[in-house]
């Protein structure tokens, strides 16, 4: 069974997040990679997975990224999308994928911050928002 699969990428100056999910929302992957190799480290995050596209937020630094992108992936399409609350949505998606477990799950989801860092979820975020599924 083949299906289409996106590449986000949530950049950053020291890193960047990155989600591989299929073009009817599935999160196949999400990690938090180093900005400073970025093309070794996504194509060892990608491994053999085909992807149709890349889908990258417009934050401050995605205009040197897209660049980058660009010179390193000639082959695949680059759709930006507005970041806009991108890493609080990601922060529900953490929840959502981890619910609260004991007595935190009394705690509202606003209030509980996320043991670990979002970045790769947010990618994730980004790819949902240009597939119009959010």
């Amino acid at each position: 069974m083949s299906y289409i699969v996106y590449l986000g990428v949530d950049p950053g100056r020291d890193k960047t997040g990155a989600a591989l999910m299929t073009a009817s929302g599935i999160l196949l992957r999400q990690a938090i990679l180093a900005t400073r190799d970025i093309r070794a480290e996504l194509e060892t995050f990608i491994g053999d997975i085909p992807v149709a596209g890349i889908v990258m937020g417009n934050g401050t630094t995605s205009q040197g990224m897209k660049e980058q992108l660009e010179k390193e992936f000639p082959q695949l399409p680059i759709y930006v999308v507005n970041e806009y609350n991108s890493t609080q949505e990601a922060k529900d998606l953490y929840w959502q994928l981890n619910p609260p477990k004991g007595l935190k799950r009394l705690v509202p989801r606003a209030m509980l911050s996320t043991p670990a860092a979002v970045d790769g979820l947010a990618a994730a975020v980004l790819v949902k928002r240009y597939l119009g599924r959010k």
